[in-house]
């Protein structure tokens, strides 16, 4: 797996979509077998991951965690919303090349944030994978809703947010408290990778690149290389950081495969585009997940990360 970019996480993610899309049986067998190995084990897994992650945070270390967030947050919802809202202006709803506004926002202001932790407890520093869940603002419908200026109908999933803070800021206070428990718990954000991966994977049916069909695969294009590129440009001028942890950014989450019904629903004016935005959106989640690890750690490759030497 070492010979692969970001093998650790995404050899084990492609048996899990494998093992789901062919052999989804195996995966409802019951027992430890599909907690283990399906994507029942994903929340459980990231859940353990982040308590260990918060372990290692110092409170002094919180301004830096901030700053780096704000701007992977901002300019992955800036370059989304643009794309999008360009879209439907010059377009209209119809949009372009099987694309509409809605599928176009959904899909690039949504990242994956199981993949971004996974690639920097591979090749970031302990700030970095910190970064994680205030990356989580953006996985769901919020965002979308903004952009299309639907913004008075939104619900902020604000215990969401909580619930994926808490592991971090008990982790912390614990690590904090207690250097030698710190030391103890560290090496495990890094050994949780592949369950992650597997995990992460069990939940992809890569029928959805069939499915999402060329407007899908370009959709997933346009997150990955579009959107991380401005990701990327906006990590490495305004932060002065390598930039992996902005491809590591440039994903579409699997909760965004949601995103179109939920704006349908709260305007119909969307409804009739709905179905095709999701099997569009189910796409690119596929297409990134498998295509950004392998740009990030060519990136990593090129100029570097803080473990480079422990992931190539």
């Amino acid at each position: 797996m070492q010979k692969v970019p970001a093998g650790m996480m995404l050899v084990p993610l492609i048996i899990g979509s494998l093992l789901n899309t062919f052999f989804p049986a195996f995966l409802k067998i019951g027992s430890f077998t599909t907690a283990t190995f399906s994507s029942a084990g994903a929340a459980t897994a990231m859940g353990i991951q982040l308590f260990c992650l918060g372990t290692t945070l110092q409170v002094r270390d919180m301004p830096k965690v901030l700053g780096r967030g704000g701007v992977l947050l901002l300019s992955k919802f800036a370059i989304g919303a643009a794309i999008g809202i360009g879209i439907g202006y010059v377009f209209g709803d119809e949009g372009v090349l099987g694309l509409s506004a809605l599928a176009v926002v959904s899909a690039v202001t949504n990242s994956n944030g199981s993949m971004y932790l996974a690639l920097m407890e591979t090749y970031g520093d302990k700030t970095d994978s910190a970064v994680m869940p205030l990356l989580s603002l953006n996985d769901g419908p919020l965002f979308t809703m903004i952009a299309l200026g639907a913004s008075g109908l939104a619900n902020i999933p604000l215990m969401a947010l909580v619930a994926t803070l808490i592991p971090v800021i008990v982790g912390m206070i614990l690590g904090n408290l207690d250097k030698e428990f710190q030391k103890f718990l560290a090496p495990a954000g890094g050994i949780l990778i592949p369950f992650v991966g597997l995990t992460l994977g069990a939940g992809i049916d890569l029928s959805a690149i069939l499915k999402g069909g060329l407007p899908g695969i370009i959709l997933g294009l346009i997150t990955c290389f579009v959107g991380g590129s401005f990701i990327v440009l906006c990590d490495r001028k305004i932060t002065g950081r390598p930039g992996y942890a902005g491809w590591a950014a440039a994903t579409t989450a699997g909760n965004a495969v949601a995103v179109p019904a939920i704006i349908g629903m709260l305007d119909p004016h969307w409804a009739p585009y709905v179905g095709v935005a999701t099997a569009q959106v189910a796409a690119s989640t596929v297409f990134t997940a498998i295509m950004v690890p392998i740009v990030t750690g060519w990136w990593v490759k090129k100029y570097g990360a803080p473990k480079m030497q422990l992931s190539i």
